[in-house]
């Protein structure tokens, strides 16, 4: 294991700058990789998940997408569900870069990069999510420029992977330059990561706008013809991405003995109040426009919420979410919210189920329900997708694990509790 400290290779010459860049990888590798049996039981465990989806995911290469229970009536199922939770979540990460830099929140500033680092496993759960829904994905190579035809600017689904893509970019960029300086022991130049965190809070919001007019725009499905799609996905991810990260920053606390300051982690609240309540109320408004006014898209409402024509296997997902996300509401104001305790905790797991159901399963499945040609066909992923799923998310947190044990080791190299900005 190297035993390299930031001191033993800190200098002023440019040169040394690049030279000792693989040492700060080679070391960041090191720690991220050394730990108790706690941190291999966990690094086990999930390495055999991702083994598990791995496999069922090279079963439907080779199966084809018959394996799935996705139809030509219901083409978009568990894989889409998880995708735009995952840029949500993504998403989500800037609330605690627009405090800090937008409003010089002293203390978010400390926990800031934690969100990015969020942010980064996120995205990469996204493209996992897309390229497992490819039924051909030797095919990915139609989407790439120069090389495939990506129908830009007409297609939205161009767009798509340009933000997502660029989002990635932008974050490990701003992780890697602000950890490699704090490795170093030299305050970050502003030129180098103020411009790109900037452009981040914009970019942030434009991947799921993005994502949000990619379904919006399809016009045979009513379901989804909605001005208020784009801004119901940004309300509802200022709520799991706050939320994921404070449940991060409790692990962090648990296992690492890393405290973050308490007004970070009540920053979020206060933006998890606001953006819920936002999202309820915008929630309440779409109930009353497919309810009351009816229309096309009342049909698959009606499917979702009380089902149809003796149709019912969306009613237990979206009435779980609402409860979900009205008692996690409640506990999110309670005062005890703003303590480390149990309310919290189960406030943060409960609007993330919520939501995860909201924007999945709630969203994506029913636009397809019923049909264009209106016939009812049901759909419940099955096991395979399960699978897929499950080491998709696996996968996303072994990165997200490594990357949170490289900076928190960093910071403590460096002999400080946790300031990676300047």
């Amino acid at each position: 294991m190297s035993t390299t400290t930031p001191d033993a290779i800190a200098s002023d010459a440019p040169e040394d700058l690049v030279r000792s860049y693989p040492r700060f990888i080679w070391w960041g590798l090191g720690e991220a990789t050394n730990g108790g049996v706690g941190f291999y039981l966990w690094m086990f465990v999930l390495t055999a998940i991702a083994l598990v989806g791995a496999n069922a995911w090279a079963v439907q290469v080779a199966d084809g997408m018959i394996v799935t229970n996705m139809t030509d009536h219901v083409s978009w199922g568990l894989y889409i569900a998880n995708f735009t939770f995952f840029v949500g979540l993504a998403a989500g990460g800037v609330m605690m870069v627009i405090p800090a830099y937008l409003y010089d929140d002293e203390e978010m500033h400390k926990v800031v990069i934690f969100g990015e680092i969020v942010a980064i496993a996120a995205i990469i759960m996204c493209t996992l999510s897309v390229l497992v829904d490819l039924g051909r994905p030797d095919r990915f190579w139609h989407l790439l420029p120069y090389i495939g035809r990506v129908n830009f600017p007409v297609s939205m689904l161009t767009w798509d992977v340009l933000v997502l893509n660029g989002y990635l970019l932008i974050n490990l960029h701003i992780v890697g330059y602000l950890l490699y300086m704090q490795f170093l022991g030299r305050r970050p130049n502003p030129k180098w990561y103020v411009p790109f965190v900037f452009l981040s809070i914009a970019w942030a919001i434009s991947i799921h706008t993005v994502t949000a007019f990619l379904y919006c725009g399809l016009g045979g499905r009513p379901f989804w013809n909605t001005a208020l799609l784009a801004p119901r996905f940004l309300a509802s991810a200022f709520v799991s991405g706050p939320a994921f990260i404070i449940l991060v920053m409790r692990i962090l606390r648990v296992t690492t003995g890393y405290t973050a300051p308490v007004s970070a982690a009540n920053t979020l609240i206060q933006i998890i109040r606001v953006s819920m309540t936002i999202n309820l109320v915008m929630l309440a408004s779409e109930i009353f426009t497919m309810f009351y006014t009816g229309g096309a898209h009342g049909a698959s409402a009606h499917y979702l919420f009380f089902g149809l024509h003796g149709h019912h296997g969306l009613v237990p997902w979206m009435w779980t979410a609402i409860i979900c996300n009205l008692i996690g509401t409640v506990f999110f104001f309670l005062p005890a919210a703003l303590e480390r305790g149990s309310i919290r905790i189960a406030a943060c797991v409960l609007c993330i189920v919520g939501i995860w159901i909201e924007k999945g399963m709630g969203l994506i499945v029913p636009g397809f329900i019923p049909s264009t040609l209106h016939e009812i066909v049901e759909y419940t992923p099955s096991l395979t997708e399960w699978k897929v799923s499950a080491g998709i998310w696996a996968f996303g947190f072994m990165v997200l694990t490594v990357l949170l044990k490289m900076a928190t080791a960093v910071f403590h190299s460096s002999g400080e509790s946790a300031k990676p900005t300047a």
